[in-house]
Formats: C-alpha cells, sequence, structure tokens
C-alpha cells in the first residue's frame, strides 16, 4: 500500500505602516488538515479561506486548536495561487481605525469565511503593539510540498 503525506507549510509576514515587523511560521491546525483532505476529496468544495483573525491570546499554537484564543478582529484575505511555486498567499489589512482598535496582537489564524468559521492555521507571535492609528497588514504564505 502506497502511503504518502503532503506536508503544509505556512509562513507569517507582519507589518505596520509598511514596515516589516515579524516573519514567523505558523502550524496547519487538525481542523485545517481536515479542511484541505476534504477539499482535495471533493467535499465541502464552498468552503474557502477568506478571512484572517488576530487577536491577544498567548496560549501555544497547537494542533487540536479551533479558533484563535482571544480573537480582536478580523479582516477579508485577499488570495494569490501559483501552482508551479505550490504556494497560497493570503494578505488582509487591519486598518487603524481610532478609538478602540488598538491592541498588544500575539497570534493569527486562517479561517473559512463560513457561519462556523474553520480554523486553517495559526500562530503565536511575540507582542506586535497595534497603535488605534496604526495599519497592520499580514500576509501569509502556505507551501504545499509533495517531497
Amino acid at each position: 500500500m502506497l502511503n504518502e503525506t503532503i506536508p503544509l507549510k505556512g509562513r507569517l509576514q507582519i507589518s505596520l505602516n509598511g514596515t516589516v515587523v515579524r516573519e514567523i511560521d505558523n502550524l496547519v491546525v487538525d481542523t485545517g488538515a481536515g479542511w484541505v483532505a476534504e477539499r482535495i476529496g471533493g467535499q465541502n468544495a464552498t468552503q474557502s479561506i477568506t478571512n484572517m483573525g488576530i487577536g491577544t491570546g498567548t496560549a501555544v499554537a497547537a494542533a487540536g486548536d479551533t479558533g484563535i484564543t482571544t480573537a480582536q478582529t478580523q479582516a477579508l484575505a485577499t488570495t494569490t495561487v501559483d501552482g508551479a511555486a505550490k504556494t497560497v498567499v493570503f494578505s488582509a489589512t487591519f486598518p487603524g481605525a481610532g478609538a478602540g482598535n488598538s491592541a498588544a496582537v500575539t497570534e493569527a489564524g486562517l479561517l473559512t469565511g463560513d457561519a462556523t468559521p474553520i480554523l486553517v492555521a495559526r500562530t503565536v507571535f511575540n507582542v506586535v503593539n497595534k497603535d488605534e492609528d496604526d495599519e497592520m497588514t499580514i500576509t501569509w504564505t502556505i507551501t504545499i510540498s509533495g517531497t
């Protein structure tokens, strides 16, 4: 019996006001790996990763995570697929919108845009202080490797 694994690897780049402040690897969680398997098998074809969330939780990212620990806000993510490079790049901007939009951001997640979102990937990182007028952009690259 042939048994193969398709590794999924993610990496985030976090910018504040156009300046890169963090680059970190992420964890594709169990629900995310299951979501990928369902998509390959033709199930749940309408579910797409459309959202990115940020939060202030500090619990270490674990395979069993099903959401962002302490969610602050979500943004719609744009998607670019490069089949030759075996990458999918998601990008979302969290704008500075004045009062109440500041946070000590320590976690981020990729989510489907369904009524009950599925967490596909999550990462925890050293604090990035987002003030109320700061624009935070996260570029999240998922690489699929056959080796």
